[in-house]
């Protein structure tokens, strides 16, 4: 005698997962077939055939010696659980297609003198390597919060710390101190780093990375000493370029004009910082992000 009380499905509990070991006995009529096709063991499968019996609070196959027999339910039933399955199988497929698909526009923060100066000439290749892509590039010196989603990737000086962020070292900045051939003409020759207390210094306003930088090498320097602050990187190297004094930035920058010279090569030594190359970890489910962060993790080494 059946335990199960024939009454009206009730949806309320229902696990849809339940569904796939139902069809599976349907279409092969047993356990055992249903178990090799859906790779599972026999004794899983029936309990998923009572389970959903239980859940349903009707009778879905009559056992009898010739294995499982579909009651009148059962095939009611499997119209609207077919369905289910088309619908499980159309939203593998959609998110197949959205995982794999590099269409679309990807976020990207760096630097200002990395967007200006690096970010460019790699959005040429990136554009024709993958005509699909849109980019939208920040240029920013603040960091931008990937877990808020105000970037897919970041370029970054410093490494982050959030451990849903996946980060990649890119390499080493080289810096230096620059000044531009009609400046060094003026002022005469350097010798040594004391010297440089002599010239007209570039810097920042509120930033303290130079200033500590002149206070490691044992010189109680002040934002003072500098006779043009600005926090803009870009606007620092311009004047560098038009010759108002001394500066301090990126080798990179530097390579980009020939009349700008390095200060006290080989006396003067400023230690390189990392550039890091950071994205959340839902890279791992969108191709397109994937894509992008790859072809820069792959080019910008080589353009620092």
């Amino acid at each position: 005698m059946n335990t199960i009380n024939p009454k009206q499905p009730s949806l309320q509990n229902f696990d849809w997962g339940l569904i796939r070991s139902f069809l599976a006995v349907l279409d092969h009529g047993s356990l055992l077939g249903a178990a090799r096709a859906l790779r599972m063991s026999q004794p899983t499968v029936g309990r998923h055939v009572l389970e959903l019996e239980s859940q349903l609070g009707v009778v879905l196959f009559e056992r009898t010696g010739r294995g499982l027999v579909p009651t009148a339910m059962a095939l009611q039933l499997a119209v609207a659980a077919r369905n289910m399955e088309a619908g499980a199988q159309q939203l593998s497929r959609t998110l197949a297609g959205a995982q794999t698909q590099t269409k679309g526009t990807v976020r990207i923060t760096a630097s200002v003198p990395v967007a200006a100066y690096l970010m460019p000439s790699m959005l040429v290749a990136l554009r024709v390597a993958h005509p699909d892509i849109q980019v939208e590039l920040v240029s920013s010196n603040q960091v931008s919060n990937l877990l808020r989603r105000e970037a897919d990737i970041a370029v970054r000086m410093v490494r982050p710390e959030q451990s849903s962020l996946v980060a990649r070292k890119l390499g080493l900045v080289g810096l230096g101190a620059y000044a531009h051939r009609s400046y060094l003409a003026r002022c005469g020759a350097l010798k040594a780093v004391k010297d440089l207390l002599q010239q007209d210094l570039i810097g920042s306003d509120t930033d303290t990375d130079i200033v500590q930088g002149f206070q490691a090498l044992g010189f109680r320097v002040t934002r003072d000493a500098f006779v043009l602050r600005s926090d803009d990187l870009l606007v620092q190297w311009q004047a560098v370029r038009a010759g108002l004094g001394v500066g301090f930035c990126a080798d990179y920058l530097a390579r980009t004009d020939p009349d700008v010279m390095r200060v006290l090569p080989g006396v003067l030594s400023i230690p390189p910082i990392p550039m890091w190359l950071a994205v959340h970890r839902e890279i791992r489910t969108s191709q397109r992000i994937r894509t992008v962060f790859d072809f820069i993790a792959e080019a910008l080494p080589r353009a620092i």
